[in-house]
Parts: C-alpha cells; sequence; structure tokens
C-alpha cells in the first residue's frame, strides 16, 4: 500500500505560502542599479494609495476656438475647430438637418480592443439612436474574432479568408478596407448578421442591410432575408468599391457566394434609412497608425457609398509606455492619419478622445497610473489644436489617476483586473459620459447661433 502523500503536499503549501507573505514585508530591494519588483500575495485587498503622478512637468494646454461654460462636474469636448470646419461643427449641422428632414446621420468610431465586441460604442449608439431615430448595429466585418463576444449582434460566419492591417505577412495593404481587413470568398462562402435585443434597444430589427464589396470578375449572391424564400443576384464586374442594398423589415440576413472569380468583401450594415448610425471599427492592438495603410482612393469611394458625419478617433493604449514623456513621434504619426481622413471624408467633423486612464503595480507593489499616460494625454490634445478638430478628454472623465482601478475595485467590477479594460458595466459608464458631452455641446453650439443670428 503506498504512502500517502497529502500531508506533506498541504505542508509544502503552507510553506511556501508562508514565504511569500514574508517576502512581501521586506524592504524595497536593488539589483544592479534596477528596482525589484516586490511579491505581495495581498496587494489586491490593499487600500490604494494616493497616486503621485509626473504632471508637473507637462506643457500648459491649448486654447480651444469656442470656449463654452462647462457643466460642473462634466469634462466637456474642447473644439480647436476654426473657419475649416473640422471641428463639432459639421456634426451638429447634420443633428439640425436631420431635425429638418428625413436622412441618415452617421458616426464612424474607430478604435483598439478598448471598444472590441462594441465595448461602451454600443450603449453610445444606443443613447443616440433614442433621442435622434435610427436602429441597427451598422457596420460589421465579415469575420470577427470577438462574433460570440459581442452582445449587440448574432454573428456567424464560414469559408472565408480574412486579412488584417495586424497581419503579420500575407495581406496586401492595398485591399485594405475602412475597418483594417479584407475578406477573400472561399468554397461555401457565407455569413449571417441577426439582430437581437437582449443587451440594447433597437437593433432587433432594422430596414436597409447593405453588403461592401468589390469584384472585378463575375459575382453570383445567394440572399436570404429573415430566413424566408433565398433570392440569387448576379453582379457585373467592377474594380470600384460597391454597395449592394436589401430594404424591408429586416431581422436576419444571410449571405451566400455561390460564384466569384476575383471578390473582395470587406463587411455587411444594419441600419434605418434615417436617424442615426455608429459604426464600431475597433482594431485589436492598433495605435491608430494602422489608418495610414488605408488606401485614401478605397476611403473615398467607402465615403461615397456610406457617408460620415463625425469621425472619432480612440486610441493610445498600444502606445502608452512607463518610461515615456515624449509621443512626438506617435502624434507626428497621427497627424498624417487625420489629414488623410480629413481628405477622404470632407463632410465630417473629427473628434480626437484620449487615451483613457491605465494602472499597472509600482515595485512596491501599489497600484498607479502608469508613467507617461499624462503626457499622451497631452500630446493628443496638443495634436486635435494643431489639426483644428475637436478634443475629449477621456482620462479626465473617467476620473483621472487611478480611475481605472476604481472601475477595477467597484462592486460589480466595471474594468478587469489587467487594468487596462473596461468591460460592458464600464462602458455603459463612460458611453454615458461621453454622450452627455456630445448633447451638452449641441445646446451650447445652438446657444452660439442664437447669439449670432440676434
Amino acid at each position: 500500500m503506498e504512502k500517502s502523500v497529502l500531508r506533506h503536499t498541504a505542508l509544502w503549501v503552507f510553506l511556501v505560502i508562508g514565504l511569500l507573505l514574508l517576502v512581501g514585508r521586506l524592504p524595497q530591494l536593488t539589483w544592479h542599479g534596477h528596482i525589484l519588483r516586490r511579491v505581495d500575495l495581498l496587494a489586491d485587498v490593499h487600500p490604494l494609495p494616493s497616486v503621485v503622478c509626473d504632471s508637473d512637468t507637462l506643457p500648459p494646454p491649448p486654447r480651444p476656438a469656442f470656449v463654452d461654460t462647462c457643466r460642473t462636474g462634466m469634462t466637456c469636448i474642447e473644439d480647436y475647430g476654426d473657419s475649416t470646419l473640422r471641428g463639432m461643427t459639421l456634426f451638429y449641422r447634420a443633428l439640425d438637418d436631420l431635425a429638418r428632414r428625413p436622412r441618415t446621420v452617421r458616426i464612424a468610431y474607430f478604435g483598439d480592443s478598448f471598444i472590441e465586441g462594441d465595448i461602451l460604442t454600443a450603449d453610445l449608439r444606443e443613447q443616440l439612436q433614442c433621442r435622434y431615430g435610427g436602429c441597427g448595429v451598422g457596420f460589421v466585418p465579415v469575420t470577427s474574432l470577438t462574433s460570440g463576444f459581442r452582445p449587440t449582434v448574432r454573428h456567424s460566419f464560414r469559408g472565408w479568408e480574412s486579412h488584417s492591417a495586424m497581419d503579420s505577412a500575407r495581406f496586401d495593404r492595398t485591399l485594405l478596407g475602412p475597418s483594417g481587413h479584407y475578406f477573400r470568398p472561399l468554397s461555401g462562402a457565407s455569413v449571417e448578421l441577426r439582430g437581437q435585443a437582449t443587451y440594447a434597444s433597437r437593433l432587433d430589427t432594422c430596414r436597409r442591410a447593405t453588403v461592401y464589396f468589390r469584384s472585378r470578375g463575375s459575382l453570383r449572391l445567394a440572399i436570404q432575408m429573415n430566413r424566408d424564400s433565398v433570392r440569387t443576384r448576379e453582379l457585373p464586374p467592377s474594380g470600384d468599391l460597391r454597395a449592394l442594398h436589401v430594404d424591408g423589415r429586416i431581422g436576419s440576413l444571410r449571405l451566400a457566394v455561390e460564384r466569384a472569380d476575383s471578390a473582395l468583401f470587406y463587411g455587411l450594415a444594419l441600419d434605418d434609412t434615417c436617424g442615426l448610425a455608429l459604426d464600431n471599427f475597433s482594431l485589436r492592438g492598433s495605435s491608430g497608425l494602422t489608418l495610414r495603410s488605408v488606401p485614401v482612393e478605397t476611403l473615398r469611394q467607402f465615403n461615397r457609398l456610406r457617408p460620415y458625419d463625425l469621425v472619432i478617433l480612440h486610441y493610445g493604449l498600444n502606445v502608452a509606455s512607463p518610461g515615456v514623456s515624449n509621443y512626438d513621434y506617435y502624434t507626428s504619426g497621427m497627424q498624417t492619419v487625420i489629414r488623410r481622413l480629413k481628405e477622404a471624408f470632407p463632410q465630417a467633423a473629427i473628434l480626437l478622445v484620449s487615451v483613457p486612464d491605465r494602472d499597472r503595480r509600482a515595485g512596491d507593489g501599489s497600484l498607479q497610473t502608469m508613467p507617461g499616460i499624462r503626457h499622451l494625454v497631452r500630446g493628443q490634445q496638443r495634436l486635435a489644436a494643431d489639426e483644428s478638430i475637436a478634443f475629449w478628454n477621456l482620462f479626465e472623465a473617467m476620473g483621472g489617476e487611478g480611475s481605472m482601478a476604481t472601475l477595477v475595485n467597484a462592486r460589480p467590477p466595471m474594468a478587469n483586473h489587467d487594468y487596462t479594460h473596461i468591460n460592458f458595466r464600464g462602458g455603459r459608464r463612460l458611453a454615458a459620459l461621453l454622450y452627455d458631452a456630445l448633447v451638452y455641446g449641441k445646446e451650447q453650439y445652438d446657444r452660439r447661433r442664437a447669439y449670432e443670428m440676434e
């Protein structure tokens, strides 16, 4: 009969835990000039210390073109637009147009993994659609890494070759679409989008479904709406980006590629024929500089088919670095991005949303805002001023230093324990802050116009 080892295993476990607890009480140690990180098993239950950030070296913020009285407790949009009107004016004018006649006001929200799965954008879309009308989830890429995670649309697909701007090889930059992807159909390729109403309202049905593609050869598609009879469409060759519309009361749309000699697909959209639409263009791992790889001509063609009234840029998590306080290299690259977007979407306002708070454990085990975050925020603010666009300080709006840790420690939690990404509860909170800023900005715009007309 074998001797039981459970007693010895338990003794070893208690011994290791005891040693780790003792190590956590040691003073800060260094090794060849490097600060060694303390191991503290109880770090997550310690009260958070006050956070000291290197804000004393920050340059002064630029002054917006329009200085409105901001409501107490609100972080307002800073509009650096001048006579070029590339701040919020064009968007507010579009909302005025919507009030006078039926039309679609579209928002393109570009970002990284912070908004992946429609986090934040789902709630912002719902609030705006409840106020201004509209329905549907907007643009959805043909395939997605988060199709099972995204609660705002039921998304299924098979038989596609997917390419992304974040791929290290085997993709052609000249073929990229606005989402940073393109998709080639293989034998039996199909994709289906179905509306739902379990997370947000106005997503169960829509009035128009659109497929975005290009094909230099013949193309035959089988389209099934609401899982009823299948309609076949024969489409002639065309090298330009094209849009195929299907109208009706649409709860689901299934697209099957029956013949495609040389076709590329970019995505599908579920929309209303009027009201507000918001497209989530999230790309995991992107700094925003990947938008430089999308051909301007492709963006122009997409704008012809799906014109936007507001373009939001929300990046920074993949740029912030603990030891960096100068982000000129990054803002210089984003300046190129913004100028390309101005060229491709001449009718659109542009809003730059700052990097959010991002916390990390310091050498003593305490949680702190990552050094450099405030410098990146100020760099993004200066970039908005230099390019005469609008800026919203998300870092400040969510509470500033240590605010990500506050979201993580909320009950129930509103952020993940990587102290970097919010969850859907946190997205709902931040979306409400941005929605309030947008609505308040529109109210201030209306007051200025009324004053100017007196």
